[in-house]
C-alpha cells in the first residue's frame, strides 16, 4: 500500500506518526519552511520535524496547485490529508484508487474551512468533533465516511481542543481505514442546508471589541489562545490580553451604565476591571508590546502603574 500524507501543524503530527507505524507512509507533503520572529529563524513545520524523525521523504511545494507531479510519481493508493493548508488540485484528489481522505476538525457540514476548532469555541458550540471524509473540489464538501464528537468544556482554549481532536482524529482514522481498503465504508453526502463556515483567523479580529458581551469576549480570548491572542490599546500602546474573569454583578453594572465600553472601571489587587456590554471583564494577565508576559499584579507594580488608571478607556 502506497500512502502519501499531507499535513502541516501540530494537529497533524500524531495522525502521521500512527499511520506510518501501522501502514508505512511513502511521502510527506507539508508547507514550506517559514521565517519566524525578530531573529528571522527558518522554522520547520511540526509535520516536517516528525517526517525527518521517521525518515520519510519530504515534498514542500510553495504552490501544490502548480507543483504536484512528485505526489503522483509515488503512485499512491491513498492520500491522507490533515490540516495541510493549501487547496489541493483535482489532479491529486482524483488519482488514488482508494481516494483522497481528509481528517477534518469539525462535525461537517458545520464549520467548513481552515479554522473550525477556533470558530467552534468563539461561537459557543457545546460540542465539536472529527469528520473523516473524501476530498472534493469544493472546500470540505466531500462525502462523510465517519464522525465522532466530544464536548467543548468551559475552560477549553484552541490549544487544548487541538490536542484532544488530534488524538480523536488519529483513533478514528485508524478505525475506518480497513473499511476504506476493503470497500465497505459508508459514504454519506453532506446536507447542504446545514453548511456553515469556519474561515481562517484574520489580523483585524485580534483587537478586542469591548462593545461585545462578556461571554463573547471570553470565548474569543479562548479561541485565539494559544496565539495569536487578542490585544487592546491604551494611549497608543498595544496590550495583549491572556487571562480574564467575568464579573456580572447587577449593581456594579448599573453603577457604570453611563460609561463607554472599554472604560477601566476598577483596578483590583489582581486584575483590571474593564466595562463590556453586559458586565465587567477582569483582565488578569497581560503583555505590553516589546515586554514580557506578566500577571496584572506584577504589571501594575511596574510599567502598568503609569498607564492603567480608572476612567481611562481601552480601544
Amino acid at each position: 500500500m502506497k500512502i502519501v500524507f499531507m499535513g502541516t501543524p501540530e494537529f497533524s503530527v500524531q495522525i502521521l506518526e500512527e499511520v506510518h507505524n501501522v501502514y508505512g507512509v511513502d511521502l510527506v507533503v507539508t508547507q514550506p519552511d517559514k521565517v519566524v520572529g525578530r531573529k528571522k529563524v527558518l522554522t520547520y513545520s511540526p509535520v516536517k520535524e516528525m517526517a525527518i524523525k521517521l525518515n520519510i521523504p519530504l515534498f514542500q511545494p510553495s504552490s501544490i496547485k502548480n507543483d504536484f507531479q512528485p505526489v503522483l510519481d509515488v503512485k499512491p493508493d491513498i492520500i491522507i490529508t490533515a490540516a495541510y493548508g493549501q487547496i489541493i488540485p483535482n489532479e491529486i484528489i482524483d488519482f488514488p484508487q482508494f481516494g483522497c481522505i481528509n481528517v477534518h476538525g469539525s462535525l461537517l457540514p458545520a464549520l467548513r474551512g481552515g479554522a473550525p476548532i477556533q470558530r467552534a469555541i468563539e461561537r459557543g458550540h457545546k460540542k465539536t468533533g472529527i469528520t473523516i471524509m473524501y476530498m472534493a473540489e469544493k472546500m470540505d464538501s466531500g462525502d462523510i465516511i465517519s464522525q465522532k464528537d466530544i464536548p467543548i468544556l468551559p475552560n477549553d482554549n484552541s490549544g487544548m481542543l487541538f490536542d484532544k481532536l488530534s488524538v480523536l482524529g488519529k483513533d478514528l482514522l485508524l478505525e475506518v481505514l480497513p473499511s476504506i481498503f476493503e470497500g465497505t465504508n459508508k459514504r454519506i453526502p453532506q446536507n447542504l442546508d446545514l453548511v456553515t463556515y469556519g474561515f481562517n483567523l484574520k489580523r483585524e479580529e485580534e483587537r478586542i471589541d469591548w462593545t461585545k458581551s462578556c461571554d463573547e469576549i471570553e470565548r474569543k480570548l479562548r479561541a485565539f489562545s494559544p496565539g495569536p491572542y487578542l490585544y487592546t490599546t491604551i494611549d497608543g500602546l498595544s496590550l495583549k490580553v491572556f487571562d480574564v474573569d467575568i464579573h456580572k454583578c447587577e449593581n456594579f453594572i448599573k453603577h457604570h451604565s453611563e460609561q463607554l465600553c472599554g472604560t477601566i472601571v476598577k483596578i483590583f489587587s489582581d486584575s483590571i476591571g474593564v466595562k463590556a456590554n453586559d458586565g465587567v471583564i477582569k483582565i488578569k494577565e497581560v503583555q505590553l508590546s516589546g515586554k514580557q508576559r506578566q500577571l496584572v499584579e506584577v504589571f501594575m507594580n511596574g510599567a502598568g502603574r503609569n498607564i492603567i488608571k480608572v476612567n481611562k478607556i481601552f480601544k
